[in-house]
């Protein structure tokens, strides 16, 4: 859980930065580091890759000469997590991630390998929902979630859905779902949503609980259709899907990307990291970019992300407690 002590470390970001000596952290350009990279813990090629590579571009000679993405995909999320843990807290590794990691695992898995003590929240990212789509593995009829829901009736053995890891909030949806509707919905957990994409368009599962974004290409040209969403109101990038609360189930979730730094950051250094960020999160081309996947793309202050954090990880304690979820639901 977030500790008062650490909910206070976080605001810490907010103070005016201390000028000091060799820190490259308010270094001019002429010090400015070679290299620093923003690390991912799921496959290049998903939502979360398209926006650390469109804001690593924008960092690029302002942030560091150098800006790389560096995608180590891993157990939901989690390597990525570890990755950041283990490196330098001098600025030169950011981590983005889905807000699932922090505010899920650590009440979903029982030996979880990291705390919230080993990140410091630099700025929110995008804002995004989750989606449930199917593909060739589903007849061309089932075009609604209620004939979603009557053909796995009809056929038990093909009740599968995947999502991008275990114990992420796409999961949690599902398992809701299935709860909401009285129905055994077997979870198949991916390394990210780019090779559980490629099983749902390859018919080698029925359906997918996963970020919109991924989605919006092949339901445009039709290869997959998406039946509903979680949020707590329609998409514009899918306006004209239900949401699952329209369609008499209650649950209203939105999902949201955030930067990272290690835990043991200095305030100055996150500082410096959320003023890059927040002039590459606000660049034009970054936010059509972010369009193009679903996401609205937009920044925070250090603290402004520390507090949702907080009220997040709040929340899905109770609910998971209640509901009884795990990692291995």
């Amino acid at each position: 859980m977030i500790t008062r002590r650490r909910f206070a470390q976080f605001s810490t970001a907010m103070l005016p930065s201390v000028w000091a000596g060799n820190n490259w952290a308010q270094a001019p350009k002429a010090q400015m580091p070679d290299v620093a990279k923003i690390i991912t813990g799921f496959p290049a090629g998903g939502t979360l890759d398209a926006l650390a590579r469109r804001v690593a571009d924008r960092m690029r000679d302002k942030y560091a000469a150098a800006v790389l993405v560096d995608n180590k995909p891993g157990a939901g999320g989690q390597i990525g997590i570890l990755t950041l843990r283990d490196s330098p807290a001098d600025g030169t590794s950011l981590l983005v991630t889905p807000s699932s990691m922090l505010s899920i695992y650590p009440y979903t898995y029982p030996k979880l390998r990291y705390t919230l003590d080993d990140v410091a929240p630099v700025s929110l990212g995008a804002m995004m929902d989750h989606g449930l789509a199917v593909g060739p593995g589903t007849p061309e009829s089932v075009r609604t979630l209620a004939d979603f829901l009557a053909w796995i009736k009809a056929n038990p053995n093909s009740a599968n859905y995947g999502s991008p890891g275990a114990g992420s909030m796409p999961h949690m949806v599902g398992v809701l779902l299935s709860q909401f509707t009285k129905m055994d919905m077997r979870h198949i957990a991916y390394r990210g949503t780019v090779p559980g994409m490629q099983d749902l368009l390859g018919g080698q599962i029925p359906a997918f609980w996963g970020p919109i974004g991924d989605y919006l290409q092949h339901s445009k040209g039709g290869k997959l259709r998406v039946l509903a969403i979680a949020g707590a109101k329609r998409s514009p990038f899918l306006p004209q899907v239900p949401t699952l609360t329209e369609l008499g189930y209650p649950l209203k979730v939105s999902e949201w990307y955030g930067f990272f730094l290690p835990g043991k950051a200095a305030p100055e250094t996150v500082l410096r990291a959320s003023d890059a960020l927040k002039a590459a999160l606000a660049h034009s081309d970054v936010i059509e970019h972010g369009k193009q996947y679903g996401l609205e793309v937009k920044s925070s202050t250090a603290s402004e992300l520390a507090q949702m954090l907080k009220a997040d990880a709040d929340q899905w304690r109770g609910l998971i407690k209640q509901t009884g979820f795990t990692a291995e639901s």
